[in-house]
């Protein structure tokens, strides 16, 4: 295929403070500056999201296209039309066996690349897809046009590829492989010292505090074993409070974008007193800064693509205590990673939390490690313009 700067379609839902999101604005970012390549994006909520402002300003369209039954005739109208106008080099759908529909629909204007790409954790999607036989069915018709109409299959890790069926016969003929979600880890290093004085002011707290940093969208339920409980919040909370009654300079921060469940985990800290010391920041666009004040991260999920907060945490130096879903594909420094697993309650996390907490290790050497890394935003954008030209990926 021509060594030319590809153009490339991404299909998502929507341009939201997500891993796949931020990993493409990273993309954008670099492009604008090397020429390497260009994107527009196709957004499958039809709503606007908090990159697309920047993603303008970087060079990127924007096509707000709802897809759903109801939508279905503009969809596939405007889908087509915008395939044919776009001359793209490649379409790079992020939404797992929902990808094979899009395919379809697009089918005669396709370009030569297909890329289903897989983020989120299996079992999230079996739940979120498998509420109705209607919802199963058209799983189960999506995975076969994966198969007809795809020409790559990749995954934000090797293991979730595996775990979504990838490696089944139907899909023998597909190449498959991981392309990591890439950060800039200069953005990773900063004045820790500077940091933590003004986070800890932020939210009144003392100088001495150490900050139980977590990141990620609050669940809509705060049970931990509900079906909608991913990034395992009110677990989170839990092991904040055992922690905090442990030691007293403990605080929590949660960052990320609110649910209905913070309501009820707002009243479970209540009950425990301590109101003044697990916090709900919502969504921030300094995750950095937050994580250079931090003592560790916190990262209990359920299950990951491959949790790309846990390789920030270590571009920054900082501590994490994940659990054992989190795929082992996210270590880069492994003596900053440790691992528990959930059945172990809170009160064997707290213990390690606290065992952990607050020995970051050399920070300079720690970011070098990511900057070398495939997550390294110049790796992860390489390996893409790999994937667009049809390249084999190793």
């Amino acid at each position: 295929m021509s060594a030319s700067p590809p153009r490339v379609l991404q299909v998502v839902d929507s341009l939201g403070m997500g891993g796949a999101e931020t990993w493409l604005l990273e993309v954008l970012r670099l492009w604008s500056r090397n020429r390497a390549g260009t994107m527009e994006f196709v957004c499958t909520s039809g709503k606007v999201g908090i990159f697309d402002e920047e993603a303008r300003a970087l060079g990127a369209t924007i096509h707000y296209l709802p897809f759903g039954r109801s939508h279905l005739p503009r969809f596939i109208r405007e889908l087509r039309r915008i395939l044919k106008a776009g001359r793209y080099q490649a379409i790079h759908d992020h939404q797992d066996f929902v990808s094979g529909w899009h395919f379809l629909f697009g089918g005669g204007a396709l370009p030569a690349v297909r890329v289903t790409h897989v983020h989120n954790p299996s079992y999230q999607i079996r739940n979120n897809y498998g509420v109705t036989r209607a919802r199963r069915a058209a799983t189960a018709i999506g995975a076969r046009l994966v198969a007809r109409y795809a020409t790559h299959i990749t995954g934000t890790s090797r293991q979730i590829i595996t775990e979504f069926g990838f490696d089944s016969p139907r899909f023998q003929d597909l190449p498959k492989s991981a392309v990591y979600c890439g950060i800039d880890p200069a953005r990773f290093l900063g004045e820790t010292d500077a940091a933590r004085i003004s986070v800890r002011r932020e939210f009144g707290w003392p100088d001495d505090s150490k900050i139980v940093l977590s990141v990620g969208r609050i669940d809509q339920s705060a049970e931990l074993w509900h079906a909608q409980n991913h990034k395992n919040s009110g677990f989170v909370v839990s092991v904040g409070i055992e922690s905090a009654r442990r030691d007293p300079n403990i605080r929590v921060l949660l960052a990320g974008k609110g649910s209905p469940a913070v309501k009820v985990l707002c009243e479970r800290i209540a009950a425990a007193g301590l109101s003044d010391r697990v916090r709900f920041a919502g969504i921030r666009r300094d995750i950095e800064r937050l994580m250079l004040a931090s003592d560790i991260l916190l990262f209990p999920s359920r299950g990951e693509g491959l949790g790309m907060a846990t390789v920030e945490a270590q571009a920054a130096g900082l501590p994490v205590l994940a659990s054992t879903a989190v795929p082992r594909e996210c270590v880069v420094v492994p003596d900053l990673v440790h691992f528990c697993d959930l059945e172990g309650g809170a009160g064997r996390w707290a213990e390690e939390l606290l065992r952990v907490a607050g020995s970051p290790g050399d920070r300079q050497a720690a970011n070098r490690l990511v900057a070398e890394s495939r997550f390294a935003i110049t790796n992860s954008a390489a390996a893409l313009l790999q994937l667009y030209r049809g390249t084999p990926l190793t």
